[in-house]
């Protein structure tokens, strides 16, 4: 039995699927999550500030005394995951991996689109993946930088959501994929406006859930579990709480009160 928290984190609220899918899998272990809310959006920046920003939450999380942690991020995930396990001590899990597995197993045409932010897209994490594992695959790659924003500021389901949506996914609906990785950790909060304009034949990859999962494998494995002792999440985050605290309560349905630090000090 291993009573220390896991860490997750995000470039601010988008990781809450994440933590979501955790807290289904592993109700007996206690979370540390953090937002960088201030700093958000981590997409339309450079692979040198991305890793920067990380290590500092890196530094918090450990400081916290986390026994592993998951990056709840792709733009992480695909642009320095590889830095930060050479450089941290400490298990990792990112999401860009079970993505490309759930894909794999999901799709009967081999024709998959991906969506992301610019700097996923950008690094091809999932379309390298998907194209080592299997040979001949065809992938689509989408950058959908403002589903980020719709995301944050709560406009999911609405007209907005709607117009946005069609605006980025029209032409990806029209290369006939059968399957669609949601290759950014905000996007499960437009899964249903999503899925309904994509159709019926298309099957939406949410890699949260297979991250948890991963998660729970590997503390099974190493004899880290919490026990009924655990259970408590904490939030933190970089910049406004109230808004925080708000989309935590629509995308978990529980209250929390985060707390804001200064993560620039780390």
């Amino acid at each position: 039995m291993d009573t220390r928290p896991i860490g997750i984190f995000d470039s601010g609220v988008g990781g809450l699927t994440v933590a979501g899918q955790v807290i289904k899998a592993l109700p007996h272990e206690d979370i540390i999550y953090f937002g960088d809310t201030a700093r958000i959006p981590y997409g339309t920046k450079s692979t040198e500030t991305v890793t920067q920003f990380s290590r500092q939450i890196m530094h918090f999380l450990l400081e916290n005394n986390v026994k592993a942690v998951i990056i709840a991020c792709n733009t992480v995930s695909s642009n320095c995951y590889e830095t930060l396990k050479k450089e941290f001590d400490i298990p990792i899990i990112e999401v860009v991996i079970p993505g490309v597995e759930t894909c794999l197993s999901l799709t009967k045409t081999n024709r998959v689109g991906v969506i992301g932010t610019e700097a996923t897209i950008r690094s091809r994490s999932y379309e390298n993946r998907l194209k080592e594992a299997r040979p001949g695959i065809e992938v689509f790659p989408k950058a959908c930088p403002l589903f980020v924003s719709l995301a944050e500021e709560g406009f999911t389901e609405n007209e907005i959501a709607k117009l946005t949506v069609k605006t980025y996914l029209g032409e990806l609906k029209e290369k006939n994929i059968d399957t669609l990785i949601l290759g950014c950790t905000h996007y499960p909060l437009l899964k249903k406006t999503i899925s309904e304009f994509m159709g019926e034949g298309v099957g939406i990859v949410d890699p949260a859930k297979e991250t948890a999962h991963k998660m729970k494998d590997y503390l099974e494995a190493h004899g880290l579990t919490g026990d009924d002792t655990c259970g408590k999440r904490t939030f933190f985050c970089s910049d406004n709480t109230e808004k925080f605290d708000m989309i935590c309560k629509r995308s978990l349905g529980i209250d929390c009160r985060a707390r804001k630090i200064n993560i620039e000090k780390y």
